[in-house]
C-alpha cells in the first residue's frame, strides 16, 4: 500500500507539472506559425528524458524503490501523456494537417527515444 502512496503523489505533482507546462509553451508559440500541439510535444520529449534520467540515476546510487516508483511511474507517468499525443495526432489528421501529423508523430517517438537515451547518459555521469 505504502508504494501506491508513493505513485499517487508523485503522479499529481507530474500532472501539475504537466499542466503547468503545456500551458507556458502553448502561450509562447501555439499557434504561432501553424497547427502544432507544441505543449504536448515539450512534455513528452522532457518527461522522456527525465525517466531515462530517473533510471539511471536510481541505479547509479540505489534509490530506494518507493523512491524509484515516486519519480518514474508516478512524476513521468503524470508528466508524461501518450493519450494526449494520440488525441492531437487525430485532431491534425481531422483538419486536413497531414505533413505536420506525420511530422509530429515520427518526431515525437524519435526524439522520445532519443531523451531516453540521453537522459540515461546524463544520469550516469554524476558521481
Amino acid at each position: 500500500m505504502k508504494e501506491i502512496i508513493y505513485i499517487f503523489i508523485g503522479g499529481g505533482m507530474g500532472s501539475v507539472t504537466r499542466y503547468l507546462t503545456q500551458i507556458a509553451v502553448n502561450e509562447r508559440l501555439s499557434p504561432a506559425l501553424f497547427p502544432f500541439p507544441w505543449g504536448t510535444f515539450a512534455v513528452n520529449i522532457i518527461g522522456s528524458l527525465l525517466i531515462g534520467f530517473f533510471y539511471s540515476f536510481s541505479e547509479r546510487f540505489n534509490l530506494s524503490f518507493e523512491l524509484r516508483l515516486f519519480l518514474t511511474v508516478g512524476f513521468c507517468g503524470g508528466f508524461t501523456t501518450f493519450s494526449t499525443l494520440a488525441n492531437d495526432s487525430l485532431s491534425l489528421l481531422k483538419g486536413g494537417f497531414y505533413g505536420i501529423f506525420t511530422f509530429y508523430v515520427f518526431t515525437s517517438i524519435l526524439l522520445g527515444l532519443l531523451a531516453v537515451l540521453a537522459g540515461g547518459y546524463l544520469g550516469e555521469q554524476f558521481k
